[in-house]
């Protein structure tokens, strides 16, 4: 086999592998917040943080996935632990809202992810997308906006909560971008 099919079935894999772990995480988080009752959204977001972090080293150490890299500088780790901070809450919020919506409606409210990452894009950078790519946005806004009203499992607080999730990763990936693209 050639060395670039060899990446090719490689990269598959991960992807994959990534779907199906995000899914599988997806529907556990919602049989033990519904189905059974747990009622530590925190503690379940800690163990998967920590279940990361452990799998993440291992990856790093011993299977040599990508290089380790270590961190220079104070201002550096600042940065890093900005960003940790805002997608723990993210996924802390996104286990509240599974204890009181359904996953297909969570789901649908987090396809509004580039709504909110296009608003703080331009409240953050004051960088204006092209106005086809708002108009983009808005089929999918609204999609949601019906959706709520006929949502026979719809929760307020648990909405509350998702559309908190879905700012808190839209926020995060810009903020992501104005930490990277600085020097250092």
């Amino acid at each position: 086999m050639s060395s670039s099919k060899k990446q090719a079935l490689f990269i598959a894999s991960l992807i994959i592998l990534w779907y199906s772990s995000n899914i599988g995480v997806l529907l556990l988080n919602k049989l033990l917040l519904s189905n059974y009752g747990f009622r530590f959204p925190i503690f379940l977001t800690m163990c998967h943080m920590s279940a990361c972090a452990i799998l993440s080293y291992l990856s790093i150490v011993f299977f040599k996935i990508v290089p380790l890299q270590v961190v220079k500088s104070k201002p550096q780790l600042l940065k890093i632990a900005t960003l940790s901070v805002v997608f723990c809450g993210s996924v802390v919020g996104g286990n509240i809202s599974l204890r009181y919506l359904p996953v297909s409606f969570n789901q649908a409210v987090g396809a509004t992810t580039p709504f909110f990452t296009a608003v703080f894009a331009y409240l953050m950078t004051f960088k204006r997308e092209a106005w086809v790519t708002y108009g983009a946005l808005v089929p999918v806004v609204v999609g949601v906006i019906i959706a709520s009203g006929g949502e026979p499992g719809f929760h307020m607080f648990g909405f509350i909560m998702c559309i908190s999730a879905t700012a808190a990763r839209a926020f995060k990936s810009v903020l992501q971008g104005i930490l990277l693209s600085s020097e250092g």
